[in-house]
C-alpha cells in the first residue's frame, strides 16, 4: 500500500523532493558550518568558483559552440543568436528566478547566489575579447567541463548557486504533477535539442559530453 501511494500521489512525491532540496540547501548554510567558515571566506571561495566558471565558459566552451545545461546553456544560445555578451543573459535570466525563490531558499542563499552571478557576468565580460585556448574537442570537454564543474561546485559548497533552473523546477513542481528533477531534466533536454539546430549535431553531442563531465565534477567537489 505504501508503494501504491508513492506511485499515484505525485504531489506527495513533490513535497518530499522539495523537503530534500531545502535540506540540501540548509546543509551548506547551517550555523554549524558558519562557525568555521566566515562570511568573508565564503565570499572569497564563491568569487573563485564564479571566476573559474567564467574561465571555462570563455576560454574553452563558448567559442567552440559547446554549451552547458540550465541558464548557462540558454545564455550561450541567446548570446550566439543576438551577438550580445553572455554575461548580460546570465545576469538577466538568473536573477528573477532567485528572487522568486526567496521564500524557499532563504535570504543568505539568495544573496550569495546573486553575488556569484554578478561575478560570473562581470568576469565573462572581461574575458570576452580573448580567444579559445584550444579547439581540441577532448580538451574542451574534459578540461573545460572539469573547470566549469569545479567552479560551480565551489559556489554550491560555500552557500550559493549559479543556475536558477532548480528554483524554476521548485516553482513549477508546486503547480504541476511533475517533480523538480523531471522539470529540470525536461528543460535541459529542450536546451540541448535546440543546440542541434543552432550549432549542429556534432556540437550538441560535445555539449552533452561536457554536461556529463560538469555534473560529475560538481558532485565530486561538493563531497570533498
Amino acid at each position: 500500500m505504501g508503494e501504491y501511494n508513492e506511485l499515484y500521489h505525485p504531489k506527495k512525491n513533490n513535497s518530499k523532493e522539495l523537503y530534500m532540496y531545502k535540506e540540501r540547501i540548509k546543509y551548506y548554510l547551517t550555523d554549524r558550518r558558519s562557525e568555521y567558515i566566515s562570511i568573508p571566506k565564503r565570499l572569497l571561495f564563491i568569487f573563485c568558483g564564479a571566476f573559474m566558471a567564467a574561465l571555462a565558459l570563455q576560454l574553452f566552451l563558448m567559442k567552440n559552440n559547446v554549451i552547458d545545461g540550465g541558464i548557462v546553456g540558454v545564455s550561450i544560445i541567446l548570446s550566439h543568436m543576438t551577438s550580445i555578451e553572455v554575461g548580460f543573459f546570465l545576469l538577466v535570466l538568473n536573477t528573477p528566478f532567485f528572487c522568486l525563490g526567496y521564500s524557499y531558499l532563504g535570504k543568505r542563499f539568495i544573496l550569495f547566489s546573486l553575488f556569484a552571478i554578478l561575478i560570473l557576468s562581470f568576469c565573462t565580460h572581461l574575458l570576452e575579447p580573448y580567444p579559445s585556448l584550444t579547439q581540441d574537442p577532448l580538451i574542451v570537454i574534459f578540461l573545460g567541463g572539469g573547470l566549469l564543474g569545479l567552479g560551480v561546485g565551489m559556489v554550491i559548497r560555500f552557500g550559493g548557486s549559479l543556475d536558477g533552473t532548480e528554483v524554476l523546477g521548485i516553482l513549477f513542481s508546486q503547480r504541476t504533477s511533475f517533480s523538480i528533477g523531471q522539470i529540470v531534466m525536461f528543460l535541459n533536454f529542450f536546451i540541448f535539442l535546440s543546440s542541434i539546430f543552432i550549432f549542429g549535431l556534432k556540437e550538441a553531442l560535445f555539449s552533452l559530453a561536457t554536461f556529463f563531465v560538469v555534473y560529475q565534477t560538481i558532485d565530486y567537489s561538493i563531497k570533498q
